[in-house]
């Protein structure tokens, strides 16, 4: 299996992120053949034509078939046909694809072709379903093993009965939706809840071992990495609402053993409920380096979940759509960080028009022009929704998610049951840290008016250095427990949740849902905008998430801890992570780990949303930038995802070492 690890390492790190998915040659061809069919028929040609393309990998050693072998992607003929697409209009489609869970229970309890049975009076769904039929047989017949082979065979049609059919299953419909569909980022999802019957019940017929479990989960993983190019993420989740049981375990373990960059597997984290076992798992695992493990606040997304409409039958059951924004399973077609808000441009931007008067005025200002933004941006999504119904279909991901074959309506014509979207606001750090600074600088200190201050940023404190040190260490940042500043975030959060909670979002008049997750958004945002009054430089990266600015926490993690937990994460489902970071040493003895757990628990009995934690020295890092060969599976957390750190760019690595890092606790 380790052959077949490094082979998937190797083809991982020159995929194109969808690349993989494309074929737009093949998809090209199919749309100019089907002209004058329906266009769910056009489309559900499209789905069995690259079903058929695709080409399976497989050996003996693996018990269950999922590798493929990526499509061309930079020949001529690629470039061409994509293009023609994109001037049709058709390839790709205005806004965000997949990140979600599929809807596995029908299929699980009764087979594929009851649910091709169901979708009779749907012709275009039909076909889709056929087509899938037919892609697991094709998927049976280029295994390499018997069981395997037998396996697809029986679940090409019926529902599977045991653990291997299960998991070959869930796989293989993942793959299908985002190769037919060309939807990104399909995700596994609750494996612990999906996949524990036929666990249990393999088990106890003695049909299963733990450890053949476990290698099943584990080629599961290198099967996700054979499909997606590194920048991306990948989302397993475990426990939560007081359900844990072996499989639980055995998501987190299998990432000992695959040791690559995806899956995340998220822990729903519940003070005096999780089980001391899982929680200490979980801590060694982040202690020995797998900074894919993230931790999510179970209870206060269960509430927030409510708070959105979804019944409290179906709230426990959510799924990190990929990074950390929150998306029911089964039933999304949910829009994630669409778009993003940089706070700090709309801060610079307003600072150009604001007419001078008290800070109070001043800070009312920017977030006036702050919610046409938020305004702007959702009727802006209603128009790409409304583009996406007229013109596209997605009849895979539809029979896949729940609403759609009972309302006889694709998913991009509002099948769905949950049709929010959500937004992301970049740079919350830098933004308050920047307003505390205008406050004493220019409205009590009046050492500077508006205008004089712009002046200095757009120069970038050119001549000027010691005045920005003055900005970037003569004044509390957020980050150290300094209610001064960290005062400023309520009002700004309360602010953004109202003006979102205005906004009507087609179809459905549904919800425009914010968060502060940033992907690598801190990084491509940071990089366009002028200096800031925090003393940040033009050009250098924004806060991540919900933490402080890299290296600004000076008073230890409990003192950040209780910065990021001083305002409401409550219905901020588009996410907001905590990003921390200690060295090897500091998390070296069990003690050491013992007072980790302790802290992820209080960050989550405080109200925090998500924690990520990185073990790394800064010598390892740089050495990875000296020799990056030797370091080609370092895995650092980003943003919300997880990353090749020596994938990144000059500016990603830069930002990650600049982060502080906590040597004790």
């Amino acid at each position: 299996m380790n052959n077949i690890r490094n082979e998937v390492l190797e083809t991982q790190l020159k995929l194109n992120h969808f690349a993989l998915h494309k074929n737009s040659p093949l998809t090209l061809q199919v749309w100019k053949k089907t002209s004058g069919l329906a266009l769910g028929e056009r489309f559900s040609a499209i789905v069995k034509a690259r079903l058929e393309s695709v080409e399976f990998l497989h050996t003996p050693a693996e018990p269950i078939i999922g590798r493929v072998k990526p499509w061309p992607t930079d020949s001529e003929a690629e470039k061409a046909a994509e293009a023609e697409l994109e001037k049709r209009g058709k390839l790709p489609s205005p806004g965000q694809t997949g990140h979600c869970e599929p809807y596995y229970d029908e299929i699980f309890k009764y087979g594929l072709d009851h649910i091709r049975e169901c979708c009779t009076p749907l012709p275009a769904f039909r076909l889709a379903a056929e087509a899938l039929s037919e892609f697991i047989e094709r998927a049976g017949r280029q295994a390499k093993r018997q069981d395997v082979a037998a396996a697809c065979s029986h679940i090409a049609h019926k529902p599977p009965r045991t653990f291997q059919e299960a998991i070959q299953l869930l796989w293989l419909v993942v793959l299908a939706i985002q190769t037919g569909d060309y939807s990104a980022l399909i995700v596994p999802g609750r494996i612990d809840r999906r996949l524990a019957p036929f666990y249990e019940e393999d088990i106890k017929a003695g049909r299963l071992t733990r450890a053949e479990a476990l290698k099943m989960i584990s080629c599961l993983y290198l099967a996700i990495n054979a499909s997606c190019g590194r920048g991306l993420a990948y989302s397993v989740m475990v426990g939560g609402n007081g359900i844990y049981n072996e499989l639980s375990y055995l998501a987190l373990e299998a990432l000992r053993e695959s040791r690559l960059v995806y899956p995340s597997v998220g822990v729903c984290w519940e003070p005096d409920v999780t089980p001391p076992e899982l929680r200490k798992l979980a801590v060694e695992l982040i202690a020995d380096g797998f900074s894919n493990v993230a931790v999510f606040n179970d209870a206060l997304i269960r509430k927030s979940l409510e708070e959105y409409g979804i019944p409290a039958a179906d709230a426990p059951d959510y799924i990190n759509s990929t990074c950390v924004e929150i998306t029911p399973c089964g039933q999304s077609n949910v829009y994630v960080a669409s778009p993003y808000f940089p706070l700090c441009i709309i801060l610079l931007e307003y600072m150009e028009k604001c007419n001078t008067g008290d800070y109070e005025s001043f800070k009312q200002g920017y977030l006036e022009l702050l919610g046409s933004k938020i305004s702007e941006a959702a009727a802006a999504q209603n128009e790409i929704r409304k583009t996406r119904e007229t013109g596209t279909r997605r009849p895979l991901q539809s029979i896949f998610t729940r609403g759609c074959i009972a309302r006889q309506s694709d998913i991009e014509e509002g099948g769905a049951l949950c049709n929010w979207v959500e937004c992301s606001f970049v740079g919350l750090a830098n933004l308050v840290d920047s307003l505390y600074v205008i406050r004493k600088e220019v409205f009590e200190n009046k050492k500077f008016t508006i205008p004089e201050l712009l002046e200095i940023l757009k120069k970038n404190f050119a001549d000027a250095e010691p005045l920005r040190q003055h900005f970037l260490n003569g004044f509390p940042k957020y980050g150290n427990a300094d209610a001064a500043v960290d005062g400023e975030i309520p009002a700004i959060i309360s602010f953004i949740r109202r003006e979102c909670a205005k906004q009507q979002i087609y179809p459905g008049n549904t919800h425009f849902i914010p968060g502060t997750f940033c992907w690598e958004m801190h990084q491509r945002l940071g990089a366009v905008c002028g200096a800031t009054p925090d003393g940040r430089i033009a050009g250098f990266p924004f806060a991540d998430g919900a933490g402080p600015a890299q290296g600004r926490e000076k008073n230890g993690p409990t003192a950040a801890l209780l910065s990021v937990c001083s305002w409401n994460h409550s219905g901020l489902l588009g996410g907001t992570a905590f990003n921390q970071r200690y060295s090897a040493t500091a998390v070296s003895t069990p003690e050491a780990r013992k007072k980790l757990e302790i802290l992820i628990d209080i960050f989550i009995r405080q109200g925090g949303f998500e924690t990520q934690i990185n073990i790394l020295d800064a010598e390892t890092l740089k050495k990875a930038q000296l020799c990056p060969e030797e370091y080609k599976d370092l895995i650092v957390r980003i943003g919300g995802y997880t990353d090749y750190f020596t994938g990144l760019s000059p500016e990603m690595q830069s930002e990650v070492i600049q982060r502080t890092v906590y040597k004790e606790f």
